[in-house]
């Protein structure tokens, strides 16, 4: 059998054992949303980095998986907020099939966030707000961008940047009609957390019959 390249040599033995208090029934909130916003809380003061940068996770029309991280904008008793272009291949796969999945991983912390259910878009006054509060650099980024789509060259994306920039220049950037938010509302939402010999504790709430049903799974 071959050997594996030294550059993956380690896949197979790299290990951290996760030394933590674990997770008890008795700790978590009644409401999902609280309780992500207390993990949300405990990252952010533990200096993680992004730690509203989540993994979203969608399917394609041939129902093949589809991957990418993207930004946490908003959280409410709703569920979930992030932003994106409406042409893009994201919006198209959620769009498409009204479903997606998140996951958070705040791995300073041997902590795991996984989110799923239906998915729609924000209204306009939502969208409208948040892009308000974008710089502006990223408010012409948005109009520049055709998201997903092949350029031919890096500077076919500055040329269309420097468009944008002069089209705007006496004034404020408006939002495109191309691009705004999406609400994940969860049905499920489950909060992990590392133990040692990878007998980690995960805690589940499940939407059912307008309250939610919190439980413990199996390692």
């Amino acid at each position: 059998m071959t050997e594996p390249p030294p550059a993956t040599s380690g896949v197979r033995t790299l290990r951290h054992e996760y030394e933590t208090r674990g997770l008890h029934r008795s700790d978590v909130d009644g409401d999902p949303i609280a309780q992500f916003a207390r993990w949300y809380e405990d990252a952010a003061a533990e200096g993680v980095y992004e730690p509203h940068a989540v993994a979203l996770a969608t399917v394609d029309p041939d129902g093949r998986p589809d991957c990418r991280f993207v930004l946490l904008r908003g959280v409410d008793e709703r569920g979930f907020q992030f932003f994106t272009s409406y042409a893009s291949a994201k919006a198209g796969q959620l769009d498409a099939a009204g479903e997606a999945a998140l996951t958070w991983g705040w791995l300073e912390l041997h902590r795991q966030v996984r989110a799923r259910g239906p998915v729609r878009r924000l209204s306009a006054e939502e969208s409208d707000a948040y892009f308000a509060s974008r710089p502006r650099g990223s408010q012409i980024a948005a109009w520049a961008s055709p998201q997903s789509a092949v350029l031919a060259k890096r500077a076919d994306l500055e040329r269309r940047v420097a468009e944008a920039e002069e089209r705007f220049a006496d004034g404020p950037v408006p939002r495109p009609e191309h691009w705004g938010g999406y609400l994940l509302e969860p049905r499920e939402v489950e909060f992990w957390q590392g133990r040692k010999s990878r007998l980690h504790d995960r805690i589940r709430y499940r939407r059912e019959d307008g309250g939610w049903t919190i439980e413990r799974l199996a390692p």
